[in-house]
């Protein structure tokens, strides 16, 4: 089957997104667990990622949240520091995809305006043939309107489209609609599957 374009999800794909390694580093393991039990930051970023202003948003649950108010900032103040490193392999193999002519589009659970900073962070992420932020969108995967919107948007058939992302759950919405699908665990298997599907050499994968 002809793939059209290939689409990357962001975080734990092409850059790590691990927040509790950063507070780990920053306040401790024993003060990170106690913060994150006392407050959903992960709800907080959905909210975040559904448009929601990236400011707003996280000083107001500051606010709500008095004896752990100067670590929630951080998630804005700092929010950079939280999304790293960059996987090197991965931006390779999305400047190979490109290098062939293969079209290479971004579904990511992202703010906008959070995403917007990236940008300026990471210059591969100016690099996609198209952008499909939930932020923007209103809409966060794995809800099966942001994959329906990326069929209308994008004019590819769901059978000619190749997703990688790192959540099962986001995965197994894309291919109930139809997409390939790879469940991201590492650069090298993704690799393998872009050699799989006759879109790399293995020369053009490596590492």
């Amino acid at each position: 089957m002809t793939i059209d374009a290939v689409i990357f999800d962001i975080g734990n794909v092409l850059i790590e997104w691990q927040p509790e390694r950063f507070y780990d580093r920053e306040i401790g393991e024993a003060r990170r667990r106690a913060l994150f039990d006392a407050v959903d930051l992960h709800a907080m970023n959905e909210r975040v990622d559904l448009g929601h202003g990236f400011q707003e948003v996280i000083y107001e649950t500051a606010a709500r949240y008095p004896d752990f108010a100067a670590e929630i900032r951080m998630w804005h103040d700092r929010w950079i520091e939280l999304a790293q490193p960059v996987i090197p392999h991965s931006v390779k193999l999305l400047r190979a995809l490109r290098a062939r002519g293969v079209p290479v589009f971004a579904l990511t659970n992202f703010g906008v305006e959070s995403y917007a900073y990236a940008q300026t962070q990471f210059d591969f992420l100016n690099e996609f043939d198209q952008e499909y932020v939930s932020g923007r969108m209103r809409v966060t995967k794995p809800d099966p309107r942001i994959y329906e919107l990326v069929e209308e948007q994008s004019g590819v058939t769901p059978q000619n489209l190749l997703f990688a992302d790192d959540r099962a759950a986001n995965v197994s919405a894309a291919s109930a609609r139809g997409w390939n699908v790879h469940l991201f665990e590492g650069p090298a298997g993704w690799a393998d599957a872009l050699v799989t599907h006759d879109l790399l050499s293995p020369e053009e994968a490596a590492a």
